[in-house]
């Protein structure tokens, strides 16, 4: 063992020792690494900063902008209605769709995002079908680690190994190369938890971390969930092309439009109501009818209005555009002895008085003559911009609180065609290799700018510098160990264990030590040691590399054991109030399933 091989190793220990304890930060780690190296000989300066130049890093960095703008254009949540209508009140089917929405959402983007936007969706589902998150959202986060088993461009590790490929000289593998493993992995996958949830067992007391309140919350305490009703306009309806402020719908049939569903092509569009807004045949109007005794099959068969299903609140449906907020009014409130209608609310603000609470208790009735009194807490309806532009009113209104869906709001929801042909567009470039996988992000996300689906200064937001970071300062350790004859070693140690006569058992050995390495250190770190490992010990076995290449990917993505070996893992831990047995308990048998397809299908789609 040389000196230069000696330090390589303590060099790895120590990182993969900080990796382990979290301290430093992964990416200060990566950055200390890259001072070591050439500090310490083993590498040149221009070795150890040549992970800069990889293809696969600025990928990574694309494809999290291609996610943020997914996000901005509420594709995502939209999604989630899609469950939450579909659902009904079925636990199994709930389960099910939720896993495949969010194995194909991780297919090309970040599946930590795609999990930490579904966790607010899957708890405001649970709470509203009466059920324990608990056996939804470990399925949660495994069906997004599936989701890395589904095209190159899903997870990090995918396109470490490919660009590993591509430096030995080999092709790489094409966009789909991993569909056929991880659909079948998928299947298992919510076959495996629709039998596996019941042992998630309810936890008592059950805390979803979300100290602000929701929007089912505050429509609960200003009783408006009886209040809320879909009513479709007819063509023949007298209301067709008139605009809002001209109708008087609110102080002659008590009818307040909140928002507009309007039919457009192949989507529907939500139009946050205000005086201007203009009603047209087909539209449904989301109403929230002002008086509790007003009555909306009269009001209907006057104005030509024909009541549609609503199994859910609106406000929770629509929560990406549609918001509502708590406001006060302070004791110097020029508000303060003039009624809703002397102010000119839905003019002078562009929202809605939709509740007002009086000495802590919510009125039945909100009528447009109704006189605001100090220290009244009103209820707004309307879009989160108007919502946020409350701030430049502190001396009439002050704001109490947001609710939790402020943060799906979705500032570019009326791009969101755009979004999803530029996706197509980025799937058609990778899948037809008409350009490098690079191109084909890069195309997509100037695409995505030049649509408005998202700005530069979002789209620097986007990018997760230290996972960047994290890679960068890795790629060097695969040419140290290289140079220094570390890979040999490790080549050699895997066939004394294993034999070389046996390949079968080598890919099994290699799945399970990336698996192993991925439980405790960064699956991507473990890839970027991993893959030459691999490839190595396919050349001294005379065999393909592409099954080797394939099963270091696999196994990276294989992190279901415990809450620590992916950060997916971790953010549905505290919601589902899990233990680490929990994921021992339904980690490790599934684990042994991905091993054993592994086994079948790697060799049947990419001989040895």
């Amino acid at each position: 063992m040389t000196i230069d091989l000696t330090i390589t190793l303590v060099l790895l220990a120590a990182a993969m020792l900080g990796f382990t304890v979290n301290k430093p930060r992964s990416d200060v780690i990566a950055l200390l690494l890259m001072l070591l190296f050439p500090l310490t000989g083993v590498l040149t300066l221009s070795q150890s900063l040549a992970g800069f130049s990889e293809p696969a890093v600025l990928l990574i960095a694309l494809l999290f902008v291609i996610g943020e703008a997914l996000v901005r254009t509420g594709v995502v949540y939209r999604l989630g209605d899609y469950l939450v209508k579909h659902a009904g009140n079925s636990e199994n089917r709930l389960l099910v769709l939720l896993m495949l929405a969010v194995a194909t959402l991780s297919a090309v983007m970040s599946s930590t995002g795609v999990v930490a936007i579904f966790i607010p969706v899957v708890l405001s589902i649970a709470a509203k079908l009466k059920l324990s998150p608990a056996p939804l959202l470990m399925p949660l986060a495994f069906s997004a680690l599936i989701g890395g088993m589904l095209t190159l461009v899903a997870t990090p590790p995918n396109m470490v190994v490919n660009a590993e490929l591509q430096r030995a000289g080999e092709a790489g593998f094409s966009f789909f190369a991993f569909a056929p493993i991880g659909l079948i992995v998928l299947i298992l996958g919510i076959g495996y938890m629709l039998l596996a949830k019941r042992f998630l067992s309810p936890a008592v007391g059950q805390n979803t971390g979300q100290d602000s309140i929701s929007l089912s919350g505050l429509a609960e305490q200003y009783r408006l969930t009886s209040r809320e009703f879909r009513l479709q306009v007819q063509p023949h309806s007298p209301l067709v092309n008139q605009p809002l402020n001209t109708l008087g719908l609110r102080s002659e049939y008590g009818i307040n439009v909140v928002a507009v569903e309007r039919p457009a092509r192949l989507r529907s569009l939500l139009l946050v109501a205000n005086s201007q807004t203009v009603i047209q045949a087909g539209d449904v109007l989301l109403v929230d009818l002002a008086a509790a005794s007003a009555s909306v099959l009269e009001a209907s068969a006057i104005l030509g209005l024909s009541p549609q299903p609503l199994h859910h609140s609106y406000y929770s449906l629509h929560a990406h555009q549609l918001g509502l907020v708590e406001v006060a009014l302070p004791p110097d409130s020029a508000l303060a002895g003039k009624s809703i209608q002397q102010i000119g609310f839905r003019s002078r603000y562009r929202l809605n008085i939709v509740g007002i609470k009086r000495k802590g208790e919510a009125l039945l009735n909100v009528l447009p003559d109704e006189v605001l009194q100090q220290q009244d807490t009103l209820l707004l309806a309307g879009s989160w911009s108007e919502i946020r532009r409350l701030q430049q009113h502190r001396r009439d209104l002050l704001l109490l609180s947001l609710p939790a869906e402020s943060n799906e709001a979705t500032p570019a929801a009326d791009r969101a065609p755009y979004a999803i042909g530029s996706v197509l567009l980025m799937i058609a470039l990778m899948v037809s290799g008409i350009v490098p996988t690079v191109l084909a992000a890069l195309i997509t996300a100037l695409v995505l700018g030049a649509c408005r689906c998202i700005d530069l200064n979002n789209a620097y937001k986007a990018v997760h510098w230290p996972s960047l970071l994290l890679i960068v300062g890795m790629l060097p350790f695969a040419q140290a160990l290289q140079q220094t004859g570390g890979i040999d070693l490790a080549v050699s140690g895997v066939l004394q264990l294993a034999g070389n006569q046996a390949p079968l058992l080598m890919l099994a050995c290699v799945f399970i030590i990336t698996m192993l390495f991925s439980l405790v250190i960064s699956n991507t770190a473990t890839a970027v040691l991993m893959a030459p490992v691999a490839l190595s010990l396919a050349s001294a076995l005379n065999a393909s590399p592409y099954p080797f290449a394939m099963m270091v990917a696999l196994g990276a993505s294989t992190a279901f054991m415990t809450p620590i070996a992916s950060p997916v893992n971790l953010l549905v831990m505290g919601p589902g109030q899990y233990r680490f047995i929990d994921f021992l308990k339904i980690g490790s048998p599934f684990t042994l399933l991905v091993l054993m397809v592994s086994l079948i299908l790697v060799p049947l789609f990419f001989p040895l």
